[in-house]
């Protein structure tokens, strides 16, 4: 009875290794086909210009589908700080 008791709780304590191994290569296959069905022969690469700009160039990245840039002109300016509705002060002033 002791070495069935033994056994058991041997392969009670493999069972969640095993699982957790089976998950992982589970989720790597499923990653290695989804990189392959991307469709993507270049990977991309960051090209730095003489003026600083920073460029993607090579990549499946289609322009038409990135959102579109905006100015920082069009942005209104910082929030005013909020006031504790008691002392009717900023409250990250009063931390200071």
């Amino acid at each position: 009875m002791g070495i069935r008791m033994a056994v058991g709780s041997r392969v009670a304590g493999v069972l969640p290794l095993a699982g957790a191994s089976l998950a992982a290569v589970a989720l790597a296959g499923v990653a290695v086909f989804t990189v392959h069905q991307a469709g993507c022969t270049e990977p991309g690469r960051y090209v730095q210009h003489d003026d600083g700009q920073v460029e993607l160039v090579d990549s499946c990245l289609d322009p038409a589908q990135l959102p579109p840039v905006t100015n920082k002109k069009d942005h209104p300016g910082p929030a005013e700080p909020a006031l504790n509705e008691l002392t009717k002060q900023d409250p990250v002033g009063q931390a200071r």
